[in-house]
């Protein structure tokens, strides 16, 4: 099973309407990312410009429909499709979200949450297994951000990743942001999550702007929205993380209200520019 290898550097998500823009000069990153499901036709201007970008930059494909947490068997149809898209590229990394979006034949354009139960992590484990024998590489699986909980949950979140870590061999994918986002909205704090959490598996990084606004009761509940800037306190905590990490594959993620280049490419170098501070610890 081949390995996940991302650069230790920051990396954007790629964006069509940038790639003039990336093509033109040399680009200060480690890496793109793109998601899986908007590369699995066969041809057109997609490949034509995502092959472009692969000669001379790393690459992570990041999936949003394979729905790992569902109860159902993975749809096969799907898992081929995207074993042709890695065979394709050679991803330094595969990804993917601990969630289900999809129920018999239909597909629900959203990341829903799972029980935290020994059925469903039993499941879960299965299906990966699934997935990295099929792509004969590891995958990289992501925290949530969540809105709910589930009373029948008896494992936390941070033991469930665990054990799915111990039984497979994936590694995880720490989105920082959906750390931040899911502890406001059930009132925890993400310094005690991250704390337990599995850091030495952590392959790559995520960071990414939320939206604010109140529950029914006046609450604070934040939505994991991609649609802005990294926030202050999400900045906080990823330099805590790499400070307990050293450098690690960085993302940002800003999917809606999509900035110019030259702003996603700021974001980036915000991050980079932390990298290089742990690097330069660990250094010293």
């Amino acid at each position: 099973m081949k390995p996940s290898q991302l650069p230790k550097h920051a990396g954007v998500g790629f964006k069509p309407e940038h790639f003039r823009s990336i093509i033109d000069a040399p680009q200060p990153l480690g890496f793109f990312e793109v998601h899986a499901e908007n590369y699995m036709g066969a041809g057109g201007p997609p490949h034509a410009q995502l092959s472009k970008l692969r000669e001379d930059y790393a690459l992570s494909i990041h999936g949003v429909g394979l729905s790992i947490g569902s109860m159902q068997p993975l749809d096969q149809d799907h898992l081929a499709r995207l074993k042709n898209l890695c065979d394709r590229y050679e991803p330094e990394s595969f990804s993917e979200h601990l969630a289900w979006s999809s129920h018999d034949t239909v597909f629900l354009n959203d990341l829903l949450p799972l029980p935290y139960t020994p059925e469903t992590l039993n499941h879960v484990a299965s299906h990966i297994d699934q997935v990295q024998n099929s792509l004969k590489r590891q995958m990289l699986l992501e925290n949530p951000a969540t809105y709910i909980t589930f009373t029948e949950s008896t494992l936390e979140e941070v033991d469930f990743l665990t054990e799915l870590v111990a039984r497979t061999g994936c590694g995880l994918l720490l989105d920082v942001n959906n750390v931040f986002v899911a502890s406001t909205n059930h009132q925890l704090d993400p310094r005690s999550y991250l704390a337990r959490f599995p850091l030495g598996h952590v392959r790559e990084i995520h960071l990414s702007g939320h939206s604010e606004t109140v529950d029914d009761h006046g609450a604070p509940l934040l939505i994991d929205s991609h649609d802005t800037p990294v926030k202050d306190p999400v900045w906080a905590l990823y330099e805590e993380v790499l400070a307990r990490t050293g450098p690690v594959a960085t993302l940002i993620e800003w999917d809606n209200d999509v900035p110019d280049w030259p702003t996603l490419r700021l974001e980036a170098q915000s991050a980079q520019a932390l990298l290089n501070q742990a690097a330069q610890s660990r250094a010293a």
